[in-house]
């Protein structure tokens, strides 16, 4: 009789140590892009207005990072197609923009009139490294929400400075989530026009979550949950343009239920959507 040993076991030789990875929070060490973005790329694939995810890539700490773009181009509408930027995850611990975008699309994908006339460029993911280490920082140590049109070296700011640049958007719409707030709110900027898409976006997504109505919220003067100012290096758009678009930053509150701060933020879109375009078909009849 034959007898048959056991096989000594395979012992894998050990992956080299990164070092960043020994100062990450344990829970976010397991963060993914990839499962952030699928349902987008899976919408992408059966989508006839949604543009597969495009990407700019970087290196840090020996290894890629990409910052996606996915292009979502509506119904042809009556005038010039109207072109929108959309940004998210700016703060690598705030993903519920990106997961707010995710819903946003989906809905667009049921009801695509809602996007008639537009072109939305949309980036979900602004901070990879920041996200991938549940840091508000990117890896680089910086809040990337503080370096735009700074000079600044870092890669990602310097890619979405390029994409503002070139892309001439008519507004720039910015998702974050505020763990020190117990409301919605918002700041404004650029063109005139911007209270008045902020207002009726709050409107909308207060059907979901209640409104901060403090009269000092994050340090600035608020009114109604309407904050004027910001901080310097907010991402915003080319300073001192003679026809600035309009510029919004909706901020939900980060300790509120996950899916209602994915419904009020992919509502107030759908609004801002809806009223900028009755807003620019009454300037042409004027």
């Amino acid at each position: 009789m034959t007898t048959t040993l056991p096989r000594p076991p395979v012992v894998q030789p050990a992956a080299p140590k990164d070092p960043a990875a020994e100062t990450r929070p344990k829970a976010a060490q397991s963060r993914s892009a990839g499962r952030l973005l699928a349902h987008l790329d899976f919408i992408a694939e059966n989508s006839r207005h949604l543009v597969g995810r495009s990407a700019w890539s970087f290196e840090s700490g020996g290894k890629t990072h990409e910052i996606p773009r996915y292009l979502y181009v509506g119904p042809k509408g009556g005038g010039d197609t109207l072109r929108l930027g959309i940004f998210a995850t700016i703060h690598g611990d705030e993903p519920e923009g990106a997961l707010a975008l995710t819903r946003f699309v989906a809905a667009l994908e049921k009801n695509p009139e809602i996007a008639t006339g537009y072109a939305l460029y949309i980036y979900p993911l602004c901070n990879p490294t920041g996200f991938e280490d549940g840091t508000r920082h990117s890896r680089g140590g910086l809040d990337l929400n503080r370096q735009f049109w700074q000079r600044s070296g870092q890669p990602e700011v310097r890619f979405l400075e390029s994409e503002i640049w070139m892309q001439a958007f008519h507004g720039i719409v910015t998702l974050h989530s505020d763990d020190t707030s117990d409301g919605l709110y918002g700041f404004v900027g650029g063109d005139v026009l911007s209270q008045n898409l902020l207002e009726p976006a709050l409107q909308s997504a207060g059907r979901f979550l209640p409104r901060n109505h403090r009269p000092v919220i994050d340090g600035f003067d608020a009114r109604a949950g309407i904050i004027q100012d910001g901080y310097p290096g907010m991402l915003t758009s080319v300073p001192q343009l003679d026809y600035p678009p309009f510029e919004l930053t909706l901020e939900t509150p980060q300790k509120a239920p996950l899916h209602r701060q994915v419904d009020a933020a992919a509502a107030a879109l759908e609004t801002i959507l809806a009223e900028y375009r009755y807003l620019q078909a009454v300037a042409q009849n004027i």
